[in-house]
């Protein structure tokens, strides 16, 4: 193939974030259709699409070319006080030539960002010379210094630059960089860079400064601007490109801009042949590990595992020894035990630290390597977790152990890899943030100034399907279609957001990623500075990092554990009860039947209201129910009817195997295939493959690649046919596999996380007290999750107490019956005291110094209380907030007394008893008194200030609620409480009730109509609801502070955010006009005369509503039935009593707009 004449040598990706408009991979697709034998990537200032560039192109046939646009500070990287208006920074495009250039700018861009950051991450010309080497330097755009000095006139100043350039770089690595982009500055320039190029033999090159793809692409660039100065289109005083010209131009079109200089484009050739980068993925990179004696590794591993193998296996069989040597084995071959050492190293670390570490996450739980190592805490063999679906010989990838760590103490962990293998070899890694379909469209709706509304409208158009594209929504979706079609602004936003879809939007710190290299990072990748966190990253994402070789793990911060942690700590301190979790009963009655019941609030992995349900529908009875359970709930199997039949099969549904050898394979989840590991079983047990095999296998089914499918068919039905299958059954068993891997789940994963699941339900079922009071110090700061478990509390007859400063700890505790020194207390079950930390205004230091003055006795007024204390620390705010929010009843004042003697009682509180004074002044000092009689004789506030004070303080209604009144009403006429929305359906019409706890009202802008955002809140939790302006102005008069209002809206449900867009707006008093429908639920062993009784209820109250009845049948799943027309009701309360009398407590609710579950 001919190739192009020219080479793009200036090119910006997606990654020059919010400025680049351009994929990776569709410029080099560009690119080699225009038949370019090479491309260069110089993103702004950093190499974060490097290897992705890289290999793609490979992968293409167009020869890759690493490089950066640099910021080069003026002077000093490290002189960061310009003068106002000043220029901070200069561009400057590197190339890389061969190795190490390579090296070379990975430490210069990392250099801008860890060292020079100033706005812009900036090198300087000491460390350009110090890295200069095999690299090629390109003078830059308008904003390169050398231009720079030109358009200022300063032509000598730019010259004498120019052969600093050329010295530092070498005359042949130095090239004078041609721009026409149709900006009158760039004729300037290039007028004086050719003369300087005949002067001093500075060959030139011809470049476009590409940021997008093709030239209709401009307007597109310049949204994305927008976006990235949070500017509208219409605005005039913004960043805007001068012209549409920067574009990834053919050979053609730079040939005509720069026919005069024809050298000027052949040198892009000749600089592309000089740049040979040859980068090696075929290499792993491990940090060494050193053992004792320098025991060779795989020795070292044997000799850890082996110390271990009979407390994990008392009988140490034939299986076990067989699976370990096969693993030792495996592991040795692929050259990892270095790998398994350094994970054993810092888990024994954590463990040694009194670390919380987790039982163990993803496929890494099926190897007893793992297990024996103390990596993973489940048993493979036991739970036939397979150790190929962690690590397959026959696919060369580094092993992926995953580790949960207490959330308080996770940083400790990457501190101690940190100082064991030096701070220049360990850093987090990046990740980045893509513009999805749903955000593009938000992101573009705001730069066009579109109405909120109709944005929202278009937005809420778009599937909640996971990866789900806008052309895609366009297709399936006839309403989003007829929008686009329509033409005009909607279609520009659209067709723009169709553009910039996907599009890198910025970067920040992988929540878990860590990577530790062999040697200084610097040798491997670039390094970044995250603004928010200031943490040191790779510059690569996660699969770049593996990509090159280097080891990736990922710290999780869970906090369940360190909820776990705190209890058992709580439950010795308390009570003086010594619990192991890892040894507590695998087969506890009581943990069951927590389970059976659905009462999982709190409990790892099984507290939505969805997973409640499922688990009392399940009745799970053995462990391995609760792996299914976690496997269970994800949408895949939940719509295809999976769920439903395991259920089914579990209550005696009879089973049917189409191969007797599947019975022992699907035994465990009643003939449903929930796990991949059973596909691989099937693969192995039936097809004759290798485990290695059967992992390819599931590999393939779930990628669903038609032509490895098609090869793996042939391959099982052929093996299949040797263990005595016919065809036609083979293929059958196949289409079965294939349909069920599509929705199979991880079995390692879920036994590890079903594990964590038990043991907090474990420790729920036993200890519910020092449970509940370890869940909530673990949520302190989130009053929603707050508020919701003190309703659990409510739920279990848990009472949750104000603050009090002589019975409150730090964080939430159990109280004891007599708080006074004494025999060993008796424990009062069913009382938790809010925590001393979570009160607005008071510190950890007060808190120690209150805690430390109540050792001798309580405190016995707050006259007793300032005497004893640290005036220093305990001042008069935190005083102020202890008494209003309650810390001091319990010494018999009122609050609005207490407020009014503070001042005299810090006065009281700083006369303390020295050792100077005589003992006529201690017995006759006139201003210690009987403090009770200094109190005045007032009233209590009112209810209502009470509580808001309580509110503001701790953050929730504790003692009482405002709503309680309409606790009842709530039950009846809404959809759910505002903490079950997110288990409803996005779109989904809905009806809620609260109290407008925060208000908002603005004018849109370009219609200048009112609209609202609104803060509703119940009992438990808050939403946000939005009020359009046709909305709005219906509801105008009700919206008020305080107010208690039923809404009925749209449920917007985005990620883990979700709010209501309302509809309409009703006074509690008129919630009955909402009701579409009644709903009426049978208990099992109904008979006749219950129907008949239900009948004659329903004629008494006859009207227009209709009535659906819900039939239970076996599995936990129901009929419903519509009534016919003479059974439509008039819903009243009355209705409600008379049919739970009929049916039982509960059995009633009312529809809205056709909903029918509750």
């Amino acid at each position: 193939m001919e190739h192009s004449k020219f080479v793009h040598l200036h090119t910006h990706t997606e990654y020059s974030l919010l400025d680049g408009a351009a994929r990776v991979e569709a410029l080099i697709e560009r690119a080699h259709k225009l038949k370019m034998p090479a491309l260069a990537i110089t993103d702004h200032g950093n190499m974060f699409g490097a290897i992705e560039f890289y290999k793609h192109a490979y992968k293409i046939g167009i020869k890759p070319i690493i490089g950066c646009e640099l910021y080069i500070a003026p002077e000093s990287r490290l002189d960061k006080n310009a003068v106002q208006g000043a220029v901070t920074n200069y561009h400057g495009v590197c190339l890389v030539r061969n190795e190490e250039g390579y090296k070379n700018l990975m430490k210069l861009v990392s250099i801008g960002y860890t060292e020079g950051f100033y706005y812009k991450p900036r090198v300087d010309k000491e460390m350009l010379a110090q890295y200069s080497k095999g690299l090629i330097f390109l003078s830059g755009c308008v904003k390169g210094e050398i231009a720079s000095l030109i358009l200022r006139g300063q032509d000598k100043m730019a010259r004498e630059r120019a052969r600093e350039f050329q010295k530092m770089f070498g005359e042949d690595n130095f090239y004078l960089e041609l721009h026409s982009h149709g900006l009158k500055e760039e004729v300037i320039v290039n007028q004086h860079l050719i003369g300087m190029s005949i002067d001093m033999s500075i060959p030139l090159v011809a470049a476009n400064d590409i940021h997008y793809l093709y030239k209709e692409d401009a307007q597109a660039h310049d949204i994305l601007l927008c976006i990235q100065t949070n500017k509208h289109v219409a605005d005039t005083d913004r960043l805007r490109f001068s012209s549409n010209e920067f574009y990834l131009k053919t050979y053609e079109e730079m040939n005509d801009l720069f026919s005069q200089f024809p050298k000027a484009i052949e040198n892009t050739i000749e600089i592309a042949k000089r740049c040979n980068l040859e980068l090696d993925f075929g290499h792993i990179h491990l940090p060494h590990y050193h053992t004792p004696e320098d025991i060779p590794l795989p020795d070292y591993l044997r000799q850890l595992c082996m110390e271990r193998l009979e407390e994990r296996y008392p009988e140490v069989t034939e299986e076990v020894l067989n699976r370990l040597n096969h693993e030792i084995q495996v592991i040795t071959q692929m050259k990892y035990p270095g790998y398994f050492l350094i994970v054993w190293d810092l888990i024994n670390y954590a463990r040694q630290k009194g670390i919380p570490v987790g039982p163990g996450r993803g496929s890494a739980a099926g190897s007893i390597v793992s297990y024996l190592l103390g990596i993973t805490d489940i048993d493979p063999i036991r739970y036939n977790l397979l150790f190929e679906r962690f690590l397959n010989p026959e696919r060369v990838s580094m092993p992926d152990i995953d580790i949960d760590f207490c959330y308080e103490r996770r940083d400790e962990v990457i501190d101690y890899v940190i100082s064991k293998y030096g701070k220049e070899r360990v850093a987090q890694i990046i990740t980045f943030g893509t513009m999805l379909a749903k955000g593009a469209i938000r992101d573009v709706g705001r730069a066009l100034d579109i109405p909120y509304g109709e944005v929202d409208k278009i937005a809420k158009l778009i599937p909640n399907e996971l990866h789900i594209t806008l052309l895609e929504s366009i297709k399936k979706v006839p309403e989003l279609a007829k929008i686009y079609e329509e033409g005009g602004l909607k279609q520009r936003l659209i067709d723009t957001a169709l553009k910039l879809e996907g599009v890198a939007r910025h970067a920040s710190t992988h929540a878990a990623g860590v990577v530790i290299a062999k040697d200084p990072l610097t040798e491997f990748a670039p390094l970044y500075r995250d603004p928010k966190s200031e943490s040191i990253v790779t510059q690569y994402a996660k699969d770049a990092i593996e990509s090159i070789g280097l080891l990736k793990m990922d710290f999780l911060g869970l906090k369940t554990l360190t909820t776990i942690h705190n209890m058992i700590t709580l439950l010795k301190e308390k009570r003086g009860i010594d619990i192991d979790i890892s040894t507590i009963p695998i087969d506890d009655e009581k943990t069951f039947q927590l389970l059976s019941e659905g009462e999982t609030i709190g409990v790892f992995q099984l507290e939505s209201s969805g997973m409640r349900e499922l688990c009392r529908k399940l009745q799970p009875d053995m462990f391995e129910d609760v792996i299914a359970l976690v496997a269970l709930y994800r949408p895949g199997p939940l719509n295809s009817g999976m769920v439903d039949e395991f259920i089914l099969s579990k209550h005696g549904k009879k089973i049917k195997y189409l191969h007797p050898k599947l019975k022992h394979i699907l035994e465990e989840t009643y003939g449903v295939m929930v796990y991949q590991e059973q596909v691989m079983n099937i693969a192995v047990v039936l097809g004759g493959f290798s485990m290695a095999q059967a992992d390819e296998l599931r590999r393939a089914m779930a990628k669903k690649v038609p032509e490895k499918m098609e090869k793996m068919n042939k391959l099982f039905v052929e093996g299949a046919g040797h263990n005595g299958l016919f065809p036609e059954m083979a293929a059958k068993i196949f289409d079965l596999m294939a349909k069920f891997a599509e929705y199979g789940f991880n079995k390692s994963h879920s036994a590890a996380y079903a594990l964590i699941a038990y043991q907090t339900a474990y420790l729920k079922a036993h200890f519910p007290v020092e449970f509940m009071a370890a869940l909530l110090t673990a949520e302190l700061g989130n009053t929603d999750k707050i508020s919701a478990y003190i309703a659990e509390c409510k739920r279990m007859g848990i009472a949750v107490l104000p603050p009090d400063v002589n019975q409150s700890d730090l964080s939430f505790t159990p109280i004891e019956d007599n708080p006074h020194p004494g025999p060993l207390p008796k424990m009062e079950r069913g009382k938790i005291r809010f925590g001393l930390n979570g009160i607005k205004n008071v510190g950890s230091i007060a808190i120690n110094s209150i805690i430390t003055a109540r050792k001798v006795e309580p405190f016995k007024s707050i006259y007793d209380f300032c005497k004893r204390v640290d005036s220093r620390v305990v001042n008069k705010r935190v005083i102020e907030s202890l008494i209003n929010c309650g810390g001091f009843d319990s010494t018999g004042a009122k609050r609005a007394q207490l407020a009014q003697v503070i001042d005299n009682a810090i006065k009281v509180g700083s006369q303390k008893v020295s050792k100077s004074m005589s003992l006529f002044e201690m017995f006759g000092q006139k201003d210690v008194v009987n403090e009770y009689e200094n109190l005045p004789d007032i009233p209590e506030w009112s209810e209502t200030a009470l509580l808001k004070l309580e509110k503001e303080l701790i953050g929730i209604y504790l003692t009482s609620h405002p709503l309680n009144q309409y606790e009842q009403e709530f039950k009846k006429y809404t959809t759910c409480p505002i903490s079950q929305l997110k288990e409803h359906k996005d779109g989904e019409i809905v009806v809620i009730g609260g109290m407008i706890s925060q208000l908002k009202k603005i004018l849109t802008k370009k219609s200048a109509k009112q609209m609202a955002f609104v803060t509703l809140e119940d009992m438990a939790d808050s939403v946000e609801v939005v009020f359009l302006p046709d909305v709005f102005e219906t509801a105008a008069d009700r919206l008020i502070l305080d107010e208690v209002v039923l809404v009925k809206g749209k449920l917007e449900l985005s990620e883990d955010k979700f709010k209501i867009l309302a509809e309409e707006l009703i006074e509690a008093s008129k919630a009955i006009t909402l009701v579409t429908a009644v709903h009426v639920r049978l208990k099992d062993g109904f008979d006749d005369n219950c129907l008949n009784l239900l009948k004659e209820t329903l004629l008494q109250f006859k009207g227009v509503k209709p009535v659906y009845i819900h039939i239970p049948e076996k599995g936990g799943n129901e009929t419903i039935v519509l009534t016919g027309h003479g059974f439509r009701v008039t819903p009243s309360d009355e209705l409600v009593n008379r049919i739970n009398e009929v049916v039982g407590e509960d059995g009633v609710w009312f529809g809205f707009n056709g909903g029918i579950s509750k």
